[in-house]
C-alpha cells in the first residue's frame, strides 16, 4: 500500500511518515505541506491512499480532496484532523473522503484504518461517528461568560494587552484563557478564531 501524506504541519507530517514507514506492508510515497502541493505529488506518484489534513493555507485538505477524486477517482483520501465539527465531516465525505480519522488517534489505529481503506471499507472513527449522530451544541454553549467576553474582543480585533486592560485581567490569565477557547473550538489562530466567531454570531 503506497499513501502520501499532506499537512501544514512539517513535524507532524515527519511523525507520522517515520512511524507509518515502519507498518511492512505500508510505503510512503512523500509529504506535502498543503492541499496544492498534495494534488500535485498525486498526480506524479499515483498514491492508493492519500493521509490529508483540513485546514491549510493555499488550498484546504477538502478542496484538494474534490480534485482528486475527480481526476484519479481510484485514490482514497483518508482525512487525518483534529476538527471533528459536523461541517467539516459533511465536506469532507461529500468531497469524496473515504474515511475521517482523528490526530489523537494511536498511529497503530490509523495504519489498521488506512488497510480497512484500501481494501474498500469506508472508515470513521468513533468519536466522528458521535459528533454526526448527536445533536450538535451551539458554539456559544460551549464557552464560559467569561470566555464569550475574550472571544468578542479577539473577534473585534484587540491584542491580549488591550483586552487585559478592557476586562481588567492579566495578560497570562487572557492568554490562559484563549488557549481555553481555542482548544473548545478546535482552531489554530485568532484569525481562525474572529472567522468562526463572526460566522456562527456568537456575540
Amino acid at each position: 500500500m503506497n499513501i502520501i501524506i499532506v499537512d501544514d504541519d512539517r513535524l507532524i507530517s515527519k511523525s507520522l511518515k517515520m512511524m507509518l514507514s515502519k507498518e511492512k506492508d505500508i510505503e510512503v510515497f512523500g509529504v506535502a505541506n498543503d492541499g496544492a502541493e498534495g494534488v500535485e505529488l498525486c498526480e506524479k506518484t499515483k498514491p492508493d491512499i492519500v493521509l490529508m489534513d483540513i485546514r491549510m493555507p493555499h488550498m484546504d485538505g477538502i478542496q484538494a480532496t474534490r480534485i482528486i477524486k475527480r481526476e484519479h477517482p481510484h485514490i482514497q483520501v483518508m482525512m487525518l484532523t483534529t476538527f471533528q465539527d459536523k461541517d467539516n465531516i459533511k465536506r469532507a465525505l461529500q468531497a469524496g473522503a473515504g474515511g475521517y480519522l482523528l490526530k489523537t488517534d494511536k498511529i497503530t489505529h490509523i495504519a489498521e484504518k488506512l488497510r480497512l481503506l484500501y481494501k474498500g471499507t469506508s472508515i470513521l472513527d468513533q468519536t466522528v461517528l458521535k459528533t454526526i449522530t448527536h445533536p450538535e451544541i451551539p458554539l456559544k454553549e460551549k464557552l464560559t461568560p467569561r470566555e464569550v467576553e475574550v472571544a468578542h474582543w479577539v473577534a473585534e480585533g484587540l491584542t491580549n494587552k488591550e483586552i487585559s486592560e478592557t476586562l481588567h485581567l492579566s495578560e497570562g490569565r487572557i492568554r490562559n484563557i484563549l488557549s481555553i477557547i481555542m482548544g473548545k473550538l478546535e482552531v489554530k489562530n485568532r484569525n481562525q478564531l474572529s472567522a468562526i466567531i463572526n460566522k456562527n454570531k456568537i456575540i
